[in-house]
């Protein structure tokens, strides 16, 4: 068979379900042919590939392309002046709640252009693609109103004309309230079902629906509401869930079937036990966790009781955690919510996938899927959450490029 490239001396971490671990191969090679991974396995097995290029790695790690699975990378504007009050002693709910917070990012990105939304988030997006990062999820949420929604989400889909990156976007107008609604988060609510929603669905500018579900955002029958609409657009749901209380955001959407539930810091075992039921991934954001100065952890030892895939992602956002480092992400799993090593490589490849629904087409080192890899120069993976503000990263491949 006539190849593009086979890559040789590597170790793999397949991250195959099938195999022990992280699925190591000590002495392992790749080949890819149209952008897709053409065979994986040990070097001795290879078959006789006909190979443009031959690349030999030097014993080398090979992961696959990192995914930050939970961004809000879109935007325009900063919250310097938040951060300030905050280290002045006031909380990210009094800032919320004085007019500040989501809102006041939503005012600049009302009045941003596509192209300044996109040349403001090139920046960031290259920050991650420099750690390894092949694929990343983008969500909306900050213009709370139709025009601005789908501004968001269009700028989102031509960073991916930019760069070499797989972009998933997703809709989050129930992000907070906006000012023009007086208070009225049910007739806001009701908007976004009615009009909103529908007119994103319809140009075909989201991936997934996601809600934040909290005291200072939606309850839960107002979040429900907005998953019957996704679920009636054939739009599968996410959902932020737990942060700052306990309201049952992740029962709700293990009763919806979410893709995933995120942050899950105030989760209890009830709500653990629905999203292993449901499939629900639970994905963690160590870096909102640190920056907001919270201090009641994710329940780890009852979502690996329950056997819950975890993945890791960066919230990148300019509130809760202005983050443009998934190495960093990695590091603060580790050192904040005690993820193991296995934990935290499978959490940004193979179970950040998983939160995607993408795992039929990337995060494992398999046949058929995606070639995208991240090559590292490290002697054990530990190195990868060990480090801070080191990038080990020898070359990162997209589709095989």
């Amino acid at each position: 068979m006539l190849v593009d490239r086979v890559w040789t001396g590597a170790r793999l971490a397949t991250l195959d379900p099938g195999r022990s671990g992280l699925g190591v191969i000590d002495n392992g090679a790749i080949a890819s042919r149209n952008g897709r991974i053409a065979w994986v396995g040990p070097a001795g097995e290879m078959p006789a590939f006909d190979s443009r290029e031959l690349i030999d790695l030097g014993g080398r790690w090979i992961t696959p392309g990192l995914i930050d699975c939970h961004t809000h990378l879109v935007y325009a504007g900063n919250r310097a002046h938040e951060f300030e009050l905050r280290l002045a002693g006031a909380t990210y709910e009094e800032i919320a709640r004085a007019g500040g917070g989501i809102l006041s990012t939503v005012k600049a990105t009302r009045a941003a252009s596509e192209a300044d939304l996109v040349a403001a988030s090139l920046p960031r997006l290259s920050a991650l693609i420099a750690e390894g990062v092949t694929s990343i999820e983008i969500k909306s949420g900050y213009g709370l109103e139709t025009a601005t929604e789908g501004r968001q989400l269009r700028a989102a889909r031509a960073l991916a004309t930019q760069r070499p990156i797989s972009v998933t976007t997703t809709f989050l107008g129930a992000h907070a309230l906006p000012p023009e609604a007086d208070g009225d988060k049910d007739a806001y609510i009701a908007r976004l079902c009615a009009q909103m929603l529908p007119a994103i669905a319809a140009e075909g500018l989201a991936d997934a629906v996601d809600a934040f579900m909290e005291g200072i955002a939606f309850s839960g029958a107002q979040t429900a509401r907005v998953f019957e609409v996704a679920k009636r657009l054939g739009l599968p749901v996410k959902l932020h869930a737990d942060q700052l209380s306990n309201l049952g955001g992740a029962k709700l959407a293990a009763r919806y079937g979410a893709l995933s539930a995120d942050h899950l810091e105030y989760t209890d075992e009830e709500g653990a036990a629905a999203m292993a039921k449901a499939g629900l991934v639970a994905v963690l954001l160590p870096g909102a966790f640190y920056f907001i100065r919270e201090t009641h952890k994710p329940p780890v030892d009852l979502l690996r009781k329950y056997r819950v895939p975890m993945a890791i992602a960066t919230d990148s956002n300019p509130g809760s955690s202005p983050l443009t480092s998934l190495l960093l992400s990695m590091n603060m799993a580790a050192t904040l919510f005690r993820l193991t090593v296995d934990e935290i490589i499978a959490g940004t490849t193979r179970e950040a996938a998983r939160a995607l629904g993408r795992l039929d087409d990337t995060g494992t080192l398999a046949a058929g899927k995606a070639c995208d890899l991240a090559i590292w120069n490290v002697e054990h993976l530990a190195e990868l959450p060990y480090r801070m503000g080191h990038n080990p990263l020898h070359q990162r491949v997209w589709r095989g490029q």
